[in-house]
């Protein structure tokens, strides 16, 4: 999700007024997404490479157009099991090509399945995703937590950093903005507005 995702959601504004969700009003599926998910700390690589998968195939699009095809990409990728999609062949990626399921563009399908083959080099050399997204994750306190969506950044240094070095390891289809949205969805960074029930609701706890 992109802060771009904020304003084309009619339900939500950005300055994000007390007792309304920064993003999502107004559909359960986005709901949900954002009070149980956006911001919260994710580990694991087949949950990293499919946070990492998914904010690919978003770029251009608005984030809930892949939400709602969540579940077809998740048949569509094996579960989001790097060493099923890493042995994709051309015939995977013709058949993806028709799967209606998911985002049909080639260049993100067989992005997936590069990224998937770099994920197993990356074990083979004894690193992994969870140690590589988790790097960059900023000092505690560093940045005050955004009042709008204008304080929110479409990408970091550290997501500079984060997009170079996957590039350096074989990753395809992951620049600094990439890297930044899927820092947002994986908790290494968390945007929720100041005012927003799910940003109070973790000051107080």
């Amino acid at each position: 999700m992109t802060s771009s995702d904020a304003t084309d959601d009619p339900a939500t504004t950005t300055t994000g007024p007390v007792g309304r969700r920064c993003f999502g009003d107004g559909d359960p599926l986005y709901e949900r997404y954002h009070d149980e998910e956006w911001g919260v700390p994710v580990h694991g690589e087949r949950e990293l490479f499919e946070r990492m998968t998914l904010e690919a195939f978003q770029s251009g699009l608005s984030w809930i157009t892949i939400l709602r095809r969540r579940e077809g990409f998740r048949e569509a990728f094996a579960g989001f099991d790097p060493a099923v999609v890493a042995g994709y062949d051309e015939h995977d990626v013709e058949r993806l090509m028709t799967d209606t399921g998911i985002i049909r563009n080639r260049a993100k399908i067989t992005a997936a399945v590069a990224n998937a083959q770099a994920l197993l080099d990356l074990h083979d050399r004894g690193l992994g995703l969870d140690e590589l997204f988790w790097s960059a994750a900023p000092l505690a306190g560093t940045r005050p937590r955004p009042r709008t969506f204008a304080d929110v950044p479409a990408s970091t240094a550290e997501s500079a950093a984060l997009a170079k070095e996957l590039k350096r390891q074989g990753f395809r289809f992951i620049g600094p903005t990439t890297a930044y949205a899927a820092m947002q969805a994986c908790g290494i960074v968390d945007d929720h507005l100041a005012d927003c029930p799910v940003a109070l609701a973790r000051t107080v706890g």
